[in-house]
């Protein structure tokens, strides 16, 4: 059987990130991606220059054409900018067959740019961490969900994976990329108390637009095809540094530019 898998999120016109990550990170992991919009951006390496939102029906309508037809193994959810936006995909999600979860808080592009309305973290906290198998906040994104500094230490980020677990979540990603040091080192916490470490060498490049959809669209297509939860994460983040050692390859835009999702097919 195809293995499939479903973003929910928010187009890049500039590809990089979002929608186009998203899909990409599928096709490259030999999954079949079907797709949720949920805004349009007008974006490209430098920035952000507007935003239109999906109107929430035509969201539920999508996922409910999507869910219907296809047999969806995993579902990724990336950019949810407004409160009826965040409801309508809860909505959806307990109406159809997803398959497990995957829920990326995007809230701040990598230009520096907000993606979600400060009064919508609290609808994406108590609505839809809930129904998630897994949760993948940078450590300024866990900040903001537990409104405290963000984590400058291992035993920080620690502590704050153990507390956004509190807010209902099943499993945490906490991502140390945007962190400092030769390494960078993410935090896979389970309710059960597993803790694994993984580990990466930093590398130095500008070059980093959609890390974030990348690895957890990654994770979902794991997912979708039949790994473990452990092992997807595993796997999708031996993919994205693999990514973003690559990146430097491309020539893509002025500004931050894109991982190479296809880094092991295009050298070939």
């Amino acid at each position: 059987m195809t293995a499939i898998a479903v973003t929910i999120a928010g187009s890049d016109s500039g590809g990089g990130a979002g929608i186009q990550a998203d899909l990409k990170s599928f096709s490259a992991k030999g999954v079949y991606g079907a797709s949720v919009l949920t805004a349009l951006t007008a974006q490209n390496t430098l920035g952000v220059s507007a935003i239109h939102d999906i109107p929430p029906e035509f969201v539920r309508a999508q996922m409910d054409a999507v869910y219907s037809d296809l047999k969806v193994g995993a579902t990724k959810i990336g950019m949810l900018s407004q409160v009826p936006i965040i409801e309508a995909v809860a909505e959806g999600l307990n109406a159809h067959k997803t398959g497990p979860v995957v829920l990326d808080p995007v809230m701040v592009a990598a230009s520096g740019d907000p993606l979600l309305q400060a009064s919508a973290v609290s609808s994406l906290i108590e609505v839809l961490v809930p129904l998630a198998e897994v949760i993948t906040p940078n450590l300024h994104e866990a900040a903001r969900m537990l409104e405290t500094g963000v984590a400058e230490t291992e035993a920080q980020m620690q502590e704050q994976a153990e507390s956004l677990l509190q807010l209902g979540a099943r499993s945490v990603l906490l991502k140390g990329g945007h962190g400092t040091g030769q390494e960078s080192a993410d935090l896979f916490l389970t309710a059960n108390g597993s803790a694994l470490w993984l580990r990466e060498t930093r590398i130095a490049t500008n070059n980093t637009h959609g890390t974030g959809c990348t690895l957890s669209s990654a994770i979902a297509a794991g997912l979708a095809k039949g790994q473990g939860l452990e092992a997807s994460v595993r796997s999708a983040k031996t993919y994205i540094q693999a990514a973003i050692l690559a990146a430097d390859t491309l020539d893509i835009g002025q500004g931050h530019g894109p991982v190479h999702h296809y880094h092991s097919l295009w050298s070939k």
